[in-house]
């Protein structure tokens, strides 16, 4: 199975092209990312990986939590299952090597969730543990498609954790940072540091966790 992973981020492309796959980051724009499936499985990609950070909405999931949900819902009520073999096989490789993932269900977002307060209403709405942007997006094309389709993510920012602005800044079109309007935002308002460090360490946990999982499906 040539599997092609979809990321947000340019450090979880790196992430997933390290363990073999191929792996395009879309910047969290669900434009780019339908283009990116569409082009990947066009280009004879056999399935479809939706890898890389997330947000929390359960509170009990801590930073750097694993998630490998059995479905993907959408904001609109679409529901998309996971592969249900593929997932049994990473489940299985996971385990081997002392990582237990969440299973509950994905929600996939047109935004960032930032406040704690949607986050505890999306939870409450939906029964989702987590939110991401690229998700459901991924799992559509594949679905249209008739591929195979698995999600494997990281909980970055917990359900209680406030973004500060500069973290829900967009990203550039290969999911990197733009520093300037980071700095910028910084600067007009420092008092969000102390918070920022705080989503950068809880990012890094969350990375250290798709690095260990990537390892293991080698």
């Amino acid at each position: 199975m040539r599997v092609a992973a979809i990321t947000g981020l340019a450090v979880e492309a790196r992430i997933a092209r390290g363990a073999g796959l191929v792996a395009v980051a879309t910047g969290g724009d669900a434009a780019r990312t339908e283009a990116a499936a569409e082009r990947l499985l066009a280009e004879g990609a056999s399935a479809l990986l939706s890898f890389g950070i997330a947000g929390g909405l359960d509170p009990g999931l801590a930073p750097g939590s694993l998630l490998l949900p059995r479905l993907v819902r959408s904001e609109d009520g679409a529901t998309f299952p996971v592969d249900a073999a593929w997932r049994a096989r990473v489940l299985t490789a996971l385990r081997a090597s002392g990582l237990v993932p969440e299973e509950g269900d994905l929600l996939g977002a047109a935004r960032i969730v930032a406040a704690s307060s949607a986050k505890a209403e999306l939870h409450r709405r939906t029964g989702a543990i987590a939110v991401d942007l690229e998700s459901h997006v991924a799992a559509q094309a594949a679905a249209q498609a008739g591929r195979p389709f698995l999600a494997l993510r990281a909980v970055a920012d917990p359900a209680w954790c406030v973004l500060p602005a500069a973290a829900v800044l967009p990203l550039d079109d290969e999911g990197r940072p733009r520093l300037g309007r980071v700095l910028l935002c910084v600067l007009r308002d420092p008092r969000q540091i102390p918070a920022l460090l705080r989503v950068a360490r809880d990012t890094a946990r969350a990375l250290t966790a798709l690095r260990r999982a990537a390892a293991a499906l080698r």
